[in-house]
């Protein structure tokens, strides 16, 4: 249907590789990265750690790959400055795989503020809270330096920005944020360096304020809310959308409150099939239809790092106490060269005398008894991490 097939994969996991070219003969296995860009193919989807996916998907547009890459599409705004240099220089197509737009509801809620339901966006709020036990969380992040576990709790927004800007179809400009210290008891039973949690405010190009929450706290919750001045849009359930007005406002056979049975607009039996509430399919279904019509996606590349430099702005606040940050334009080569420069990463590996650690307190460490569970586990499980 899609017009996709998977010819080649590359991965320094030789053990996973070895399992996976038992089950999928047909397809060539790589653990150089340079060699698997001379393979024949048209495109490449870079999966690597979150924060490294510009290197790769820069060799991939030099090696003429279209490329798709994973969140977070920069670590800084310096990579995001040649990231957008990079696309417009080869003329190929780069799609942000940002999969939270194109779940059934948020399509819906696109459609609705697109016919002009609520009127024009003035408030939206935007959660992603997800908890996870503390066994499964280490065992997906392996290794003190693992990139899970000193990710700044800014930095994992795009699915809460990312549906509110593909509904409204806004952009940000500023960023302010809190963080949500990590507490003593916290450290107890987990290796994370980083804070649970933040709160972002984003002020948008049309004037309308946005709030984000990230998080791991109590209570799973993926949650858009969008305030026009006719009216407010949010998701009731997974499967359902409710548009509200104000009473005085409407007509005597209209009614103050509907709710709208989401719907996908097409290709309904594929997204159902596929993962992150059929996201997973409209990213490789846009992708494609990129590639074949030569036009770029939605989701391109000017998009992604404008979400993606939200969580930097966004951190770099929070240590400031929520200090306001203009965010560029990365259209805007004028914008762009003001940042080119700018390397600012909080990472381990980028962490110079003087840079930030990922919690507003500072350099948090995990207890011991923390340190050997998870290193148990990660004995155990042998995996080396998503």
């Amino acid at each position: 249907m899609l017009g996709i097939k998977l010819v080649a994969v590359c991965d320094l996991n030789e053990v996973k590789l070895e399992e996976f070219k038992q089950a999928h003969p047909e397809v060539e296995v790589f653990t150089d990265y340079d060699e698997f860009l001379q393979f024949q193919m048209d495109a490449v989807v870079v999966a690597n750690y979150f924060h490294q996916h510009v290197p790769f998907a820069i060799k991939a547009l030099r090696a003429g790959k279209h490329v798709m890459s994973e969140t977070q599409a920069c670590k800084t705004l310096q990579e995001g400055v040649e990231l957008c240099r990079e696309v417009e220089k080869s003329g190929l197509i780069y799609m942000f795989a940002e999969n939270y737009p194109y779940f059934a509801t948020n399509q819906e809620m696109r459609r609705l503020y697109q016919q002009g339901v609520v009127g024009e966006v003035r408030y939206a709020e935007g959660e992603y809270v997800h908890p996870m036990p503390p066994r499964e969380s280490m065992r997906i992040a392996p290794g003190l330096d693992h990139w899970r576990n000193n990710m700044p709790p800014t930095y994992y927004c795009t699915h809460a920005v990312a549906p509110l800007m593909y509904i409204t179809d806004t952009r940000p400009v500023s960023v302010n944020a809190l963080a949500i210290a990590a507490t003593d008891d916290q450290l107890r039973t987990r290796v994370k360096t980083s804070d649970p949690g933040a709160v972002i405010l984003c002020r948008m190009d049309n004037g309308a304020v946005f709030r984000i929450l990230t998080g791991g706290f109590a209570g799973y919750r993926n949650y858009y809310r969008v305030h026009g001045f006719e009216g407010r849009l949010d998701n009731v359930s997974n499967e359902s959308v409710r548009v509200v007005r104000n009473a005085w406002e409407i007509g005597p056979e209209e009614h103050e409150e509907i709710v709208f049975k989401a719907r996908f607009p097409r290709h309904e039996e594929l997204a159902q099939r596929a993962g992150h509430g059929g996201g997973d399919f409209w990213t490789s279904y846009h992708f494609a239809e990129a590639i074949r019509s030569g036009q770029q996606p939605y989701l391109d590349v000017y998009r992604a790092v404008a979400m993606s430099v939200v969580g930097i702005l966004a951190w770099k606040s929070a240590l400031q106490d929520g200090a306001a940050f203009d965010l560029p334009d990365f259209r805007d080569e004028e914008q762009r060269k003001l940042h080119e420069d700018d390397d600012w990463s909080p990472w381990p590996e980028d962490r110079r005398p003087g840079q930030p650690w990922p919690s507003v307190r500072g350099q948090l460490v995990p207890s011991d008894a923390a340190v050997a569970e998870a290193e148990k586990i990660w004995k155990e499980t042998g995996y080396l991490g998503l």
